[in-house]
C-alpha cells in the first residue's frame, strides 16, 4: 500500500497539455520577466563581488520580479521557459561572485592526473613542487605551472578538500575535457548543473500532484533568484544535491526502496547533508526495511569513495570537518548571539566549544522532530526534513547563501514559504566581501534572521499542522 499516491502518467500528460497550454502572460508579467533577465545578465557579466550595492540592487530587482510573478500567477509554461532561459544566460560566464571554482579546478586537475585530492593540501603540493603528490604522473612538469597559477586564486590553500566523490568525478572529467581552460572547465560544470536542475524541475512536477499540491508550485524553486544565481551562476553543487534528494523521495513514492537508497547515497556522495534525513525514515519504513535501505546507501557510498580510500582520507576529512565546526564562522544566527557571551566570560572566542555543542543540539532537535511526529508518512517527509534542516542551519556557525537552496527546493512540497524569504535575504551576507578583510555587517545579518524567523513564527501561528495550505 502506497503512503502517498504515485505520480500518474496520464495526470502528468494532462498537466502539460492543459496547464502549460494556458493563457499568455500579462503585460506586467512580461515586464517582470524582462527585468529579471536584465538583472541576471548584469549579475553574470558586470558585477564584481566587491560591488555590494550593485549586487544587491540587481538581485533586489530579480527578487521583486520573482515575487510579482508568483503573486500574479505566471502561466506555468512561461515560468518553466523563463527558468530555463535565465539559467542559459549564465552559460558562457565565469563565476563572478564566488572563487570556489578555482578549488574545483585544482581538485579536478589532481583527479585527472591520478592524484587523490583528499591526501594533500594545496600548500603542501606547492611547497613540494608536486614531487611527492605526482611522482608517478608523467605530465607533472606540465601541470605544475597550472597548479602554481591556481594556487594564488584559492580561498582555502591550507585546508584539505571537503568535496565528496561525485563532485570529484565531475571536477576530474571537466579538467580532462579542458585541461588548460578555466572558461571551458566552468562551462562543463554549468552543463552538469543545468542537467541536474532540469531533473529537479521534472521531479517537482511529478511530486507535487502526488502530494496534493498544484504543479505551479515548482516555480517557487525554479524561478527563485538565489537558486539561479548560486547554482547556475556560481556553480555550487547543491544543484545536484537537490536533484538527488527529490529523486530519493520520488522513488520512495513509487515503493522503489532500493533505488531510492542508491539516490540518497548519491546525494550524500555529493554533499554530506542528506545523512540528516536517515532518522526520519525509521517510523516510515520500519526497522527491517530501514536496515536494508541503510545497507544499500552505505554500499553506494563505499563504491563511490573506493577510488579515494586510504588512511589519509579518514584523517584529513575528519580534520576538515573538525575545522568547520570549531573554526569557521559566517552568516550565523544563534551562534552570533552566543559568541559575545563566551568572549565576555573568558575573554576569547569560544567557537571550539560552542560550534560542536550547537551541532549536537541540532542533532537532538532532529531526533525530537522524528519522535514527536504524530502521523509520520512519506507525504509529510519533505516538510519534516525542511524543519530539521532549518534547525541545523539556525544553529550552524557557517551558513553560506547557497546552503539554503535545498530548503528552497523542499519548500514547494510543504506548507511553508519562509525558505523563500530566507533565500532572498541571504544575499545580504555578501556585504562581507566589500573589502579584502571580509568583515561582516552584523546589522545586516541580524536583519536577515529577524525577518526570516518572524515569517517562520507567523506561518506556524496562522496555520495548524493539519492544514494543507497557508
Amino acid at each position: 500500500m502506497l503512503l502517498f499516491s504515485p505520480p500518474c502518467p496520464i495526470r502528468t500528460r494532462h498537466f502539460f497539455r492543459q496547464k502549460l497550454a494556458a493563457r499568455l502572460p500579462s503585460i506586467s508579467q512580461i515586464i517582470a520577466l524582462l527585468l529579471s533577465g536584465a538583472a541576471y545578465a548584469g549579475l553574470a557579466y558586470a558585477t564584481p563581488r566587491a560591488e555590494f550595492g550593485q549586487l544587491t540592487g540587481l538581485f533586489g530587482v530579480a527578487l521583486l520580479a520573482y515575487a510579482w510573478l508568483l503573486q500574479s500567477k505566471l502561466p506555468a509554461r512561461w515560468g518553466l521557459a523563463a527558468a530555463l532561459l535565465f539559467r542559459l544566460l549564465w552559460l558562457p560566464a565565469m563565476p563572478a561572485l564566488s572563487d570556489d571554482i578555482y578549488r574545483f579546478r585544482w581538485d579536478g586537475l589532481l583527479v585527472a592526473h591520478g592524484v587523490n585530492p583528499f591526501q594533500f593540501r594545496p600548500d603542501e603540493i606547492i611547497a613540494d613542487g608536486a614531487r611527492t603528490a605526482m611522482q608517478d604522473a608523467p605530465s607533472r612538469n606540465q601541470v605544475l605551472p597550472q597548479l602554481q597559477q591556481l594556487y594564488r586564486l584559492l580561498n582555502s590553500p591550507h585546508y584539505y578538500s571537503v568535496y565528496p566523490p561525485i563532485c570529484q568525478f565531475i571536477f576530474g572529467a571537466a579538467a580532462r575535457l579542458f585541461p588548460t581552460s578555466d572558461a571551458g572547465f566552468a562551462f562543463s560544470l554549468r552543463v552538469v548543473i543545468l542537467a541536474a536542475e532540469m531533473g529537479t524541475a521534472w521531479l517537482l512536477l511529478a511530486l507535487l500532484p502526488a502530494l496534493g499540491w498544484p504543479p505551479e508550485r515548482a516555480l517557487r524553486y525554479l524561478l527563485h533568484p538565489l537558486v539561479i544565481t548560486e547554482l547556475s551562476g556560481n556553480l555550487h553543487f547543491e544543484g545536484l544535491l537537490v536533484c538527488f534528494v527529490l529523486l530519493a523521495l520520488w522513488l520512495l513514492s513509487r515503493q522503489r526502496w532500493a533505488i531510492s537508497a542508491v539516490a540518497l547515497g548519491l546525494g550524500v556522495a555529493t554533499k554530506l547533508l542528506p545523512l540528516l534525513a536517515l532518522p526520519l525514515l525509521w517510523r516510515r519504513l520500519g526497522w527491517r526495511r530501514l536496515g536494508r535501505y541503510l545497507a544499500v546507501s552505505a554500499g553506494t557510498l563505499l563504491l563511490l569513495f573506493s577510488p579515494f580510500l586510504s588512511e589519509a582520507l579518514f584523517i584529513n576529512v575528519s580534520r576538515s570537518l573538525n575545522l568547520y565546526f570549531r573554526s569557521f564562522e559566517f552568516n550565523a544566527s544563534i551562534y552570533y548571539l552566543l559568541r559575545p557571551i563566551g568572549i565576555w566570560l573568558t575573554t576569547y572566542n569560544q567557537i571550539a566549544i560552542i560550534g560542536p555543542s550547537l551541532a549536537l543540539l541540532s542533532g537532538l532537535i532532529g531526533l525530537a522532530l522524528t519522535w514527536r511526529e504524530r502521523r509520520p508518512s512519506l507525504a509529510s517527509l519533505p516538510q519534516t526534513l525542511l524543519l530539521m534542516l532549518t534547525a541545523y542551519y539556525a544553529l550552524a556557525t557557517t551558513v553560506h547563501p547557497w546552503y539554503l537552496t535545498l530548503l528552497i527546493g523542499l519548500s514547494p512540497l510543504s506548507r511553508f514559504r519562509y525558505p523563500l524569504v530566507w533565500g532572498g535575504l541571504a544575499i545580504l551576507s555578501y556585504a562581507a566581501y566589500r573589502t579584502s578583510s571580509y568583515t561582516e555587517s552584523l546589522w545586516l545579518v541580524g536583519l536577515e534572521y529577524a525577518v526570516t524567523f518572524a515569517v517562520l513564527a507567523w506561518e506556524q501561528a496562522r496555520s495548524s499542522p493539519g492544514n494543507a495550505e497557508i
